[in-house]
């Protein structure tokens, strides 16, 4: 199948200020592009790109003072098929870990291990480690954390989430990994295109989309807390630790959002 993904980002600068752009499909389905995600702007401002530490595509602009309109229209092929959840997935001893996933064991900005380390060993200390024991967590968080787009804030952290049981798919995310981390496994967050392709409406306005991947066995493997149900068309954008290694626009300066839309939806091939 082929999936149309985009975006139109409209900003308000006072003065001219850098931003860093995070928002293209990334290179581990390079293979899968039908027609390229190219960045566009209005007015046109230069752009350039480069890769950051965990391989995601970036680009660096100047936004000049006043409206700046950033846009992106592609279409990448998809199998079509519903994801595989990995039950049966074993989770390796922290000694035997490959040394690229030790970072993602440790806390990071909105991922506190330090503080839900005693109550993530008394919720899921129990459960049989591996898929299980993270399809566990993720089953925690969905049944224990409320979603709504009024219930989170820029700053929220895994712990915050915990406490007041309520947040947005970023949320859900954060404090997913946050358990996974502290029962030794190491998860990475993820942000991406997820439509509603396969699902039965109403649909809920479309948003770019946050989810995880936690190492089992000898691979990364996606899990999602916020819908906790395998989707079709899931299209990754960045990984990194949290949300502050993908934020999806990082404003160097005064910058306002005055507009976002977001699009996924199946086309024909």
């Amino acid at each position: 199948m082929h999936i149309r993904v985009g975006y139109e980002l409209i900003y308000e600068c006072p003065q001219p200020t850098p931003m860093i752009v995070n928002l293209h499909v990334h290179y581990s389905r390079a293979s899968d592009i039908v027609k390229p995600d190219l960045l566009l702007s209005s007015p046109p401002v230069p752009i350039t790109s480069y890769r950051d530490s965990f391989g995601n595509w970036c680009s660096r602009i100047v936004a000049p003072a006043g409206k700046l309109k950033l846009t992106s229209d592609a279409v990448v092929s998809d199998s079509g098929n519903l994801e595989v959840l990995g039950l049966s997935l074993q989770q390796r001893p922290v000694q035997a870990l490959p040394e690229e996933t030790l970072l993602f064991l440790m806390g990071s900005r909105y991922c506190e291990t330090d503080v839900l380390s005693e109550a993530a060993w008394n919720l899921f200390g129990a459960t049989p480690p591996g898929g299980q024991r993270v399809q566990a967590i993720c089953d925690f968080v969905n049944r224990h954390i409320t979603f709504g787009y009024g219930l989170s804030s820029p700053t929220k952290t895994a712990f915050q989430v915990f406490s007041d049981r309520q947040g947005v798919c970023r949320d859900f995310a954060h404090l997913a990994i946050a358990f996974c981390r502290c029962m030794n496994i190491p998860a990475r967050y993820c942000t991406g295109y997820l439509g509603d392709i396969g699902m039965p409406p109403p649909y809920a306005p479309m948003d770019f989309a946050a989810w995880f991947e936690a190492y089992l066995d000898d691979g990364w493997y996606t899990f999602d807390p916020r819908n906790n149900t395998p989707r079709i068309g899931r299209i990754l954008i960045a990984r990194g630790r949290d949300a502050a290694d993908v934020a999806l626009t990082t404003s160097f300066g005064q910058s306002r959002l005055e507009s976002f839309k977001v699009w996924t939806d199946e086309v024909a091939a």
